[in-house]
This record gives C-alpha cells, sequence and structure tokens, in this order.
C-alpha cells in the first residue's frame, strides 16, 4: 500500500507530502547447517526480472512472531529444522521508502527432513563461507539486506570475517 504523509518541518512552514510503501515485516536467516555450510536459495525475482541467490526469508504473516515465522519459512524453503535460533537485530530496510522492519536470525539447523517437499521455482544450495564471500564480492549474491544479516552475524562472532575473505586478504580490524 502507498502512504501518503504530510510532513512540516518548522512552526507556520508549509506542509511536504512524502510517500512512502507500507508492507509486512520480514525475515532473513543465516542459517547453518550440522557441516557448517551454510543455506542459500535461488528464485526469481520479476522486481530486477532475475534469478537471483539469498537466504532464506519470508514475510511475517499477521500476528505471527518472527522468529516464529524464520523457523516456518527456513523449514518450507529448505526443508532443514531450526534447532537453535538466534536474534540477530530488528532494522530498517529503506528509511526513504518503506516504513516495514526486517528482522534477522542465525539459525543453527538439524539434518534435512527428507518429507518436506521442494518449494516450486527454489533451488537450495550450500555453501562455505568463503564460497559466501565470493558469491557477495563477484555480485552473484546481490541482496544488500541479506549481505546485513550476514555482517550482523559475523559482528556477533557467530561467523568469522577472515572466512568470508578471499584467501591472503586481512580481515578488517
Amino acid at each position: 500500500e502507498i502512504v501518503a504523509r504530510d510532513v512540516q518541518f518548522a512552526a507556520g512552514a508549509p506542509s511536504e507530502t512524502y510517500h512512502a510503501v507500507q508492507q509486512a515485516d520480514y525475515v532473513a536467516m543465516l542459517a547453518r547447517v550440522p557441516d557448517g555450510r551454510f543455506l542459500l536459495v535461488r528464485q526469481y525475482r520479476p522486481a530486477v526480472e532475475a534469478f537471483t541467490w539469498e537466504l532464506p526469508a519470508g514475510m511475517v504473516d499477521p500476528g505471527e512472531d518472527p522468529q516464529r515465522t524464520a523457523e516456518r519459512e527456513l523449514l518450507e524453503e529448505t526443508g532443514f529444522p531450526a534447532l537453535r535460533t538466534q536474534a540477530l537485530g530488528c532494522h530498517a530496510p529503506c528509511t526513504a521508502r518503506l516504513s516495514n522492519r526486517i528482522h534477522s536470525y542465525f539459525i543453527e539447523t538439524g539434518e534435512r527432513r527428507p518429507d518436506t517437499p521442494s518449494e516450486p521455482g527454489l533451488t537450495v544450495k550450500l555453501v562455505d563461507a568463503a564460497e559466501l564471500g565470493a558469491m557477495i564480492r563477484s555480485g552473484a549474491f546481490t541482496l544488500q539486506l541479506h549481505a546485513g544479516t550476514i555482517l550482523l552475524a559475523a559482528l556477533r562472532g557467530l561467523i568469522g570475517f577472515d572466512a568470508l575473505m578471499p584467501p591472503g586478504a586481512q580481515p578488517p580490524d
């Protein structure tokens, strides 16, 4: 939904109208499977008219707890159940145009459930941290909001910056 908001920056000044897109909050998960690799999903995104590699993610249903959404979406998209879920934070995806929030999580999974059907149009891929870093650097992984979730996990020490760096590169101080 497009929302118009009139804002008056100073007493007596004329109001200015600003527009925003109002939509549901969503979740993004950096999920690590038991062998230490991370889950990615590939799907077609009509907004950019391309297939994209992303973290598992989804929209929060009305009345649903965002952590529950993250665990449900992870299982639906990948077949991997959440064993331990850690909140990484809740942030604004775009303060200029979007009024919703993105809830980021780091999830340790169990083994893939073989009885989980594949979601149509979705491809699941397992990558190690070095492959994930290479995909971000090359532009194969382009969703900046999800790169932010990966950064939040690294800042909390859940994955090492050095693991994401190319061989021989120095991690940031």
